[in-house]
């Protein structure tokens, strides 16, 4: 049964979100308030499989709950933002969140939304279960171990989100080629890419912010306008890779 802390101060909404998640196989904690949230989830860390954490919350908001939560674990967290500020959303994501949720949003969304990070975090872990067969991928100045979820840069250890590492893992697989915001949506998401949505693209915002912009004399991420991303490959021409 996976374990949910979630972090928000609507009574009302916890009872439903209990009341919808646990017949699902979900287990339920709720907790009302930001500072007493950090605490929970601090002091039973590795309890939860996943925090579910609201931004407008009273004392500690949801973003510094976050900046504390990710200094400190890399427990998923879904953040609940309201409908119309696109900017918290962009803002959670630039801190670590793993995802977003605009309320109102109906309790079958969120089971979609929880199952596609568990989904995710669970094939990380099951992974991590074989050492015996690490890969290394290297391009450039970046090298990747997708046994231990290691990425460093001209042999310098980046730091990055889980979602981060899935991003640059599909782009490095299929370097010198366009992978569309649909397939990292899918692919690292685990769900498919709604309108308006730019979780995709702030993910990528972060991963050139890391890693640096350019490689070398090249660009190391390029914009498709209307296709999605490709990773510079050095070793091939701009016709080959498709880019102008």
């Amino acid at each position: 049964m996976n374990r949910i802390l979630i972090i928000d101060d609507d009574n009302e909404l916890c009872e439903l979100l209990a009341d919808y998640l646990e017949p699902q196989g979900f287990r339920i904690t709720a907790v009302h308030d930001g500072e007493q949230g950090l605490q929970k989830a601090l002091s039973e860390a590795g309890a939860y499989d996943l925090i579910v954490l609201d931004i407008m919350l009273p004392g500690m908001n949801g973003f510094e709950v976050l900046r504390r939560l990710r200094s400190l674990l890399d427990t998923p967290v879904l953040m609940l933002t309201a409908r119309d500020e696109e900017v918290d959303r962009i803002v959670g994501l630039e801190m670590g969140a793993d995802d977003y949720l605009p309320k109102p949003f109906n309790p079958r969304e969120l089971i979609a939304r929880a199952r596609a990070i568990l989904r995710r975090t669970r094939n990380h872990h099951d992974r991590g279960a074989y050492p015996a067969t690490p890969e290394s991928i290297c391009l450039g100045d970046i090298q990747m171990d997708t046994g231990s979820r290691i990425v460093r840069r001209n042999g310098q250890q980046v730091g990055l989100t889980s979602v981060e590492f899935g991003c640059l893992e599909m782009l490095l697989r299929a370097a010198g080629h366009v992978v569309t915001r649909e397939q990292l949506a899918e692919g690292v998401l685990g769900r498919p890419l709604t309108a308006f949505d730019r979780s995709v693209d702030v993910h990528v915002s972060s991963l050139r912010k890391k890693l640096g912009h350019t490689s070398g004399q090249f660009e190391r991420i390029k914009t498709v306008r209307g296709a999605g991303y490709i990773y510079v490959n050095p070793s091939l021409s701009d016709n080959d890779q498709g880019v102008k």
